[in-house]
């Protein structure tokens, strides 16, 4: 039970299809923000839309505990910053790290 409500949550959350949230994770502005891990190249954010879209792509079925877990850090992620909503929404930086996660605020 507890997997089908966390499957849930993630899919209402991630409103970007794969192929929107690889096109997006392609740009200069995914690249640009987001926290970068021990000096990494890649920041968690655009790190985690690369996960969230093989998940997308993969039968539920087929599904493991790591793979659960990353859908309730992404879930908490877009539900945390949510939260903190600028006023202008359109080209912030809080934008673009949430459609790293595969969320697009404004669609």
């Amino acid at each position: 039970m507890e997997r089908e409500v966390v499957y849930r949550d993630f899919r209402e959350a991630v409103n970007l299809s794969p192929e929107e949230l690889e096109a997006w994770l392609a740009t200069p502005e995914s690249r640009a923000v987001g926290q970068k891990k021990d000096g990494a190249g890649e920041s968690v954010g655009h790190a985690s839309g690369r996960r969230i879209v093989a998940l997308l792509r993969t039968d539920p079925a087929g599904f493991g505990d790591e793979d659960y877990r990353h859908m309730r850090k992404v879930v908490g992620f877009i539900r945390r910053h949510r939260a903190q909503e600028p006023a202008n929404m359109v080209t912030s930086r809080w934008r673009y790290s949430l459609m790293n996660w595969g969320h697009d605020p404004l669609k």
